[in-house]
């Protein structure tokens, strides 16, 4: 995790508030952000990764809904650990680091310099 490094946003806010805030609707508040935000970096970063996450989750969602019996069941311990997920990144948001996902964060962070 990479400490968090003062940019400022276009948004007028404080970048760790708008990266929470990227996670806080899922990939509805993800998507916002990455079309408003013109500046900061770290804001990019938490919107493409709050998209690719919420995308993720929502397809290992309906895959297990399709699964008889067993997807269900494995669909009973998948949703908690979802929030706690969620939970877990926009407090790693806001405490302005640079968490990264596996495979995901990668991605959202070369694409953040792209924007």
């Amino acid at each position: 995790m990479q400490p968090y490094m003062p940019d400022r946003s276009s948004t007028g806010l404080d970048p760790r508030l708008v990266g929470l805030l990227c996670y806080f609707g899922l990939c509805v508040t993800g998507m916002l952000f990455l079309v408003i935000e013109r500046q900061s970096r770290f804001v990019k970063f938490h919107a493409l990764q709050s998209i690719m996450v919420a995308a993720a989750m929502m397809i290992i969602n309906i895959v297990l809904g399709l699964l008889p019996f067993i997807g269900w069941i494995l669909g009973i311990f998948f949703a908690p650990l979802c929030f706690i997920l969620w939970v877990a990144m926009m407090v790693l948001a806001m405490q302005g680091r640079w968490f990264k996902l596996p495979v995901i964060g990668e991605f959202a962070e070369r694409q953040s310099q792209l924007f």
